[in-house]
C-alpha cells in the first residue's frame, strides 16, 4: 500500500517536557483520517511538528509519500506536498485572494494544471466572490475556513492537515465545510483532521479515527468510535494511559 503520510514512533519534547510520547500513523492515498483526543493529548504538536515547527526537540520517522519529511525545511515541506489549514486562519491585509493564489501559480512554473486548478476550484467552492477580498480580513468564520479549502484545492498537496476546521463554527457551516473536503477528495490525496468532536464526522465518509491520548495513539477503528467518545468521553482512555 502506497501511503501519502507515514510517521513510526514519532517523539516531541520542548525542554524537559514530553509531548509525543511514540506516535505510529499511516495515511494511504484517497483516505480521509480523523485524530480525536482531549486538550492536551498532542494532537496540535502532532501538526506543528509534521510542519516543521522549530520549537520541539523531535526524534523518530515521518515521511511524504516516501520521501524523509523531518530532514526538509518549512518551505520544502511545503513543495513536498504538505499543507496544513489552521484552526484560526490568518489575516492577510492588503493581499487579495486572487493575487495569493497568482504567487502560488508564479511559484510553481512547472506546474502545467495550476491554472485549470485555479479555476476548477473556484467553481466548485463558490469561491468567485472572495476572489477580490483580502486573505480572510472581515470574513466570517465559516467564510475563512471555506478560503482554507479553496487553497487546500489551489494548492493540490499530497497530504493535507486539517487542524480543527470545525472550531467555532455553526451547525450549517459546519456541515458546509465538511461537503468541501468530501468535494475535495483525491486518490492523490491523503487527509487528516483533528477534532475534539464528532459532529463533523457525522456528515463525512472517514476511514479511520485514530484516539490520541497522552502523546500517543491509543485506538485506531471506524466512524464508530466517534459516536463512543461523544457518549463516554475520553476519560477511560486518560485512566489507562495514566497507568
Amino acid at each position: 500500500m502506497s501511503y501519502a503520510l507515514e510517521v513510526r514512533n514519532l517523539k516531541a519534547r520542548i525542554d524537559d517536557l514530553e509531548i509525543l510520547r511514540g506516535v505510529d500513523l499511516a495515511i494511504p492515498f484517497g483516505e480521509v483520517h480523523a485524530i480525536m483526543g482531549p486538550n492536551g493529548s498532542g494532537k496540535s504538536t502532532l501538526s506543528h511538528v509534521l510542519m516543521g515547527k522549530t520549537d520541539y526537540q523531535v526524534e523518530g520517522e515521518a515521511y511524504i509519500d516516501g520521501v524523509d519529511l523531518l530532514s526538509m525545511t518549512v518551505d520544502e515541506r511545503a513543495r513536498a506536498g504538505l499543507f496544513e489549514a489552521f484552526q484560526y486562519p490568518t489575516e492577510v491585509a492588503g493581499v487579495s485572494l486572487e493575487a495569493l493564489t497568482a504567487e502560488m501559480a508564479a511559484s510553481n512554473p512547472d506546474d502545467d494544471g495550476f491554472a485549470e486548478r485555479i479555476a476548477a476550484t473556484t467553481e466548485r467552492l463558490d469561491m468567485e466572490r472572495f476572489l477580490d477580498r483580502a486573505v480572510n480580513v472581515g470574513l466570517s468564520g465559516g467564510e475563512k475556513k471555506r478560503s482554507e479549502m479553496y487553497l487546500l484545492g489551489v494548492a493540490n498537496p499530497k497530504v493535507a492537515i486539517l487542524d480543527e476546521i470545525d472550531s467555532g463554527l455553526d451547525i450549517d457551516a459546519v456541515r458546509e465545510v465538511a461537503a468541501m473536503v468530501e468535494a475535495l477528495r483525491s486518490p492523490q490525496l491523503g487527509v487528516v483532521i483533528i477534532t475534539h468532536y464528532s459532529r463533523i464526522l457525522r456528515y463525512m465518509d472517514v476511514d479511520t479515527i485514530h484516539v490520541m491520548v497522552g502523546g500517543k495513539i491509543v485506538r485506531s477503528g471506524g466512524p464508530e468510535i466517534a459516536e463512543e467518545l461523544e457518549g463516554a468521553g475520553y476519560m477511560e482512555y486518560q485512566v489507562a494511559s495514566a497507568s
